[in-house]
């Protein structure tokens, strides 16, 4: 009976140490949950870090496919005109004929919003939300490139959603106005 019960308190003892830790006990021990992939927690040992690397792997996410692999069906570009004196770069694009290239994306001016690119699945379920606040050009049309089905290829349009202020004039500044 008495080893019984050392048994179970073993166990349970084993069991908490392999449970994961809160945000809060990872911060406590330095680690980011939220940020902490589990590829990093194997490079501790490099840095003669391995005293902590169980700690690490109870804070680490698992890390997930390549964001080089992973493709979406549609995606949407948020950005307010009144920012494009901020983001040259992504006037630029949206200017050109580049998006032309993606019958997929979806130009949406949203009124004091920094650029974004929202990723959906076929659903329509938004799946990530990215800051492009300091890409270039190239990198936006490179990045839709690689990430943006290649569904409907034949097709040359794109949409863009206004405001709703039904404002049509080919002033891209005008919600700067006061």
């Amino acid at each position: 009976m008495h080893t019984c019960a050392i048994f179970i308190l073993l166990a349970l003892s084993c069991q908490q140490i392999q449970a994961e830790l809160t945000a809060a006990d990872c911060r406590a021990l330095g680690f980011i949950k939220a940020q902490l992939m589990c590829s990093s927690c194997e490079k501790l040992d490099d840095f003669g870090l391995d005293t902590i690397k169980p700690q690490c792997k109870q804070c680490c996410t698992l890390d997930q496919q390549p964001a080089a692999q992973r493709t979406y069906a549609k995606a949407i570009l948020e950005v307010c005109t009144c920012k494009f004196r901020a983001y040259p770069q992504i006037q630029a694009f949206i200017q050109s004929g580049r998006p032309a290239k993606f019958p997929n994306l979806q130009i949406k001016y949203v009124r004091g919003l920094d650029p974004v690119v929202k990723l959906l699945d076929a659903s329509g379920k938004v799946q990530e939300t990215l800051s492009i606040t300091k890409w270039n050009t190239d990198t936006v049309e490179e990045f839709f490139e690689t990430h943006l089905a290649k569904d409907g290829a034949g097709k040359s349009s794109y949409s863009v959603v206004e405001d709703a202020d039904g404002d049509d004039d080919d002033d891209y500044l005008r919600t700067n106005r006061i």
